[in-house]
């Protein structure tokens, strides 16, 4: 019988989703979780009883874990679907899209390629910064787990899948380094593009040089790790209210 929710997700989040699950069921259990040690440490039988929600994780749910999961796994991607893997909204400023957004999906064993349930989607503003575009993407991804919360709390059975794909291209860490990487050659209009989008030592990863053998850092504001989601807008008591859902 589905009666828990695992919750895999920054303390942040961890101190406010539930209430919003459980504003819809209180009779529903909230696991919260955040490391992939508390994730392997959970019981089989918990396991079977509950489906799992990652909201904003870094963290890789392994394939016997999902497999075990009697009621589904879903995550919350800070990007939208042309844009599966990291950083996106790094690449999204890069290729100059248009638009931008966040994505919920059914969770299988590869990052980002599961089935997708919703997506809100918005026109991305010129001129506006790496941190600012994530900050409307965490904003459109609480309205989406907002809307999500009553069948999340509730409805045993799978979302239905919407007839939307994954954009071909995944980004990783290794995509990213490979961007701060400076060739002595490289334009000048593309080393501007690169040190707008790149250049303030997201993820611990600066700008790099390398010359006659010896690789130089380019040197920026103090680095920001968003690794552990920790530069993302903090939902707060006032943001639960505006966003509170209605009882189910």
């Amino acid at each position: 019988m589905f009666d828990t929710v695992i919750l895999l997700a920054g303390a942040a989040e961890r101190a406010v989703l539930p209430s919003v699950l459980l504003w819809h069921n209180p009779r529903l259990t909230v696991m919260p979780v955040e490391t992939s040690a508390e994730l392997a440490a959970l019981s089989p039988d918990l396991l079977r009883r509950g489906r799992l929600v990652g909201y904003v994780t870094p963290v890789i749910v392994p394939q016997r874990i999902l497999a075990q999961l009697g009621y589904g796994a879903f995550n919350f991607h800070p990007g939208p679907p042309s844009y599966p893997g990291w950083a996106p909204a790094h690449f999204a400023l890069y290729h100059q899209a248009t638009e931008f957004g966040a994505t919920a999906h059914v969770m299988v064993e590869r990052v980002d390629a599961g089935p997708i349930i919703e997506v809100a989607m918005f026109a991305i503003p010129a001129d506006i910064s790496v941190l600012g575009l994530e900050g409307m993407a965490y904003a459109r991804l609480a309205q989406l787990f907002w809307r999500m919360a009553k069948w999340l709390a509730l409805n045993p059975e799978p979302p239905p899948a919407l007839p939307l794909q994954w954009g071909e291209r995944k980004y990783f860490r290794s995509t990213y380094r490979a961007m701060c990487e400076i060739s002595l050659d490289l334009p000048r209009d593309e080393f501007d593009r690169r040190l707008r989008i790149f250049g303030a030592n997201h993820f611990g990863i600066s700008l790099t040089i390398t010359l006659h053998g010896v690789e130089f850092h380019a040197v920026a504001a103090p680095p920001i790790q968003p690794t552990d989601g920790s530069h993302w807008p903090r939902l707060d008591p006032a943001m639960i209210a505006a966003l509170e859902p209605e009882r189910g």
